[in-house]
């Protein structure tokens, strides 16, 4: 486990020191994190299918395949 350190409004600090008992802070932000977590994981994996049955997007990307061996070196800056 890490320690990580973030900054809060104070308004929002005193409602969680009245409604939240000082030993279950950890497990409360814990819960907290996992479940926006999932929210987003969940929507970036929505937005890559949305991209993946894109057909006219599919279609662009494959009409730019012509470039791959197009003999420009690459660069590693």
């Amino acid at each position: 486990m890490q320690k990580v350190s973030v900054l809060l409004p104070d308004e929002l600090v005193v409602k969680m020191k009245i409604l939240i008992p000082q030993q279950q802070y950890t497990p409360f932000f814990i819960q907290l994190l996992e479940r926006e977590l999932q929210i987003r994981e969940a929507t970036l994996y929505q937005s890559a299918c949305e991209v993946e049955a894109d057909e006219m997007l599919n279609q662009e990307m494959s009409d730019w395949d012509v470039t791959i061996a197009d003999g420009i070196k690459h660069e590693s800056w």
